[in-house]
């Protein structure tokens, strides 16, 4: 088993739904962060392809310059993702509630989740759904900092470090058959030696771990 239950858990066992009822049209990480994920995007996305935003909110962070055939949205506000002008459709459903997407096989080129990772409680079955629906050769980008809803990430995330983190973002890839070896891109911001002696830092840390669909997956 890769998460043991005690580690599933959250603070708040309440049901995700209230919890995301209201809108919050912010963003949850800073500027920095958002042009690294942008830059990222602009790498190793194609143009004319089909994309997946699961998790989203009422901004994807996708390069304006580049199109895309359709961009598909999900989340757990209708209100947010009604607000976010790069989706052409997207649906509302909690995957802690049920994980299995409503999306045909092998039907995009690209999955994304951006800040959002921490708070999935049955990961290997979600990461398994975004196998199933990617393409032969399509990627997963998976984006985080150290920023959560602490009271909604689970036990496992909460109380790991920012490098248990990433390894447990990997594990969640490597737990699917058929997905390449995860690739881990990092940025940790320098920090002035006063600030660390007071806990706080000058920017948001970058992570994405990546993997793609093997073509004979």
């Amino acid at each position: 088993m890769l998460l043991q239950p005690e580690q599933r858990t959250k603070l708040d066992e309440s049901n995700d739904a209230y919890f995301y009822d209201v809108p919050r049209f912010v963003t949850h990480v800073d500027a920095g962060f958002i042009n690294r994920l942008t830059h990222l995007y602009r790498q190793r996305l194609t143009p004319n392809s089909r994309i997946l935003d699961l998790m989203s909110s009422w901004v994807s962070h996708l390069p304006e310059e580049l199109e895309f055939d359709w961009v598909e949205g999900h989340g757990l506000n209708a209100e947010e993702l009604a607000k976010n002008p790069r989706l052409n459709h997207f649906f509302v459903q909690n995957l802690n509630d049920n994980p299995r997407l409503p999306l045909e096989d092998k039907s995009f080129d690209a999955v994304l989740n951006t800040v959002s990772v921490q708070y999935l409680q049955q990961p290997e079955v979600v990461f398994a759904e975004i196998h199933r629906v990617l393409k032969p050769g399509g990627v997963a980008i998976v984006s985080f900092s150290n920023r959560m809803f602490y009271q909604k990430a689970i036990a496992a995330w909460r109380d790991g470090s920012e490098s248990d983190r990433v390894a447990l973002v990997k594990g969640y890839f490597k737990s699917v058959p058929g997905f390449s070896a995860p690739e881990v891109i990092a940025y940790a911001p320098p920090v002035p030696g006063f600030l660390q002696m007071l806990g706080l830092a000058m920017a948001d840390p970058f992570y994405a771990v990546i993997a793609s669909r093997l073509p004979s997956a």
